[in-house]
């Protein structure tokens, strides 16, 4: 049996009860251990490195912007000073569009909202983004 890669254009987006379609693109799904340094004191040749605070940066999510505005109105919240936060997942699909594997993210909000460049000499679709802030992700496999 193969074993090829999946292919990085069928996924989906799911956030708690929220229905705001489908999305053309996402990034940032990067979580980092920042390094501490220190030296011991009977070994003065080279540094030792433990793991430090977990950093879970920014998901970036683009769309087509259509007359739904359930984006702008959960960062509304924000600007509000109410903030909304929702728990979620991107679910990457394999061939069959059957779920294969699962990132859940956690205590998410919109730190930024980007609505859509627009050009008069183009007829490319009009994109929308928004960048989630998140507490915590995990691959749930």
């Amino acid at each position: 049996m193969r074993n090829d890669p999946y292919l990085k254009f069928n996924f989906l987006v799911e956030i708690d009860d929220l229905a705001v379609g489908g999305f053309s693109e996402m990034t940032g799904l990067n979580v980092e251990a920042t390094p501490i340094e220190y030296r011991e004191g009977g070994d003065p040749a080279r540094m030792r490195k433990l793991p430090g605070l977990a950093k879970f940066n920014n998901i970036t999510l683009k769309r087509g912007i259509t007359t739904n505005p359930v984006l702008w109105e959960w960062h509304k919240t924000t600007l509000d000073g109410a903030t909304q936060r929702h728990n979620g997942a991107i679910i990457l699909l394999d061939e069959a569009r059957v779920p294969a594997l699962r990132w859940e993210f956690f205590e998410a909000w919109v730190a930024k909202y980007e609505g859509p460049p627009l050009n008069a000499s183009t007829n490319e679709a009009a994109i929308e983004s928004i960048d989630l802030a998140v507490e915590s992700v995990r691959l749930a496999g």
